[in-house]
């Protein structure tokens, strides 16, 4: 929670000085506000390219080393098969699909985990507009 400071009031001052200020204080606050937006915005861009770019890595030596364990195990299970290479081929195939698709819904959970909205830029419009509110009260 953010603490407002009272503004003394001078009886002396005009309300063309009052509306200056007015001016001048919104001005100072919008301008607050959109360099607070981009700082959270160049925060969050680098957080998802930073996981964009191990996904890309992890995919590149993926398919490097899937393709290595699919030889591997295909060859295997069919030498078990009685020498019946497609059978080989084809378990294998199953048992890939099955990791891909358990790999595929972790990639797309490490997405969701930072939150990509503006949740510091609203929150401090929140209190924005609750101090102008108390300000139009005074």
């Amino acid at each position: 929670m953010a603490l407002h400071q009272q503004t003394p009031v001078d009886p002396d001052v005009g309300i063309p000085d009052l509306i200056r200020r007015l001016a001048d204080d919104s001005k100072r606050l919008a301008t607050d506000e959109v360099r607070l937006a981009k700082l959270e915005l160049k925060e969050n861009l680098h957080t998802g390219a930073r996981g964009t770019v191990w996904l890309a890595v992890a995919f590149g030596v993926g398919v490097v080393a899937m393709s290595a364990a699919t030889i591997f195990v295909a060859a295997l299970i069919g030498r078990m098969a009685a020498g019946h290479m497609w059978v080989g081929a084809l378990v294998t195939g199953v048992i890939e699909l099955v990791v891909a698709f358990v790999l595929i819904k972790k990639g797309i959970g490490a997405f969701s985990r930072p939150s990509y909205t503006f949740e510091q830029t609203r929150e401090s419009l929140k209190d924005t507009q609750a101090w102008v509110a108390a300000q139009r009260a005074d």
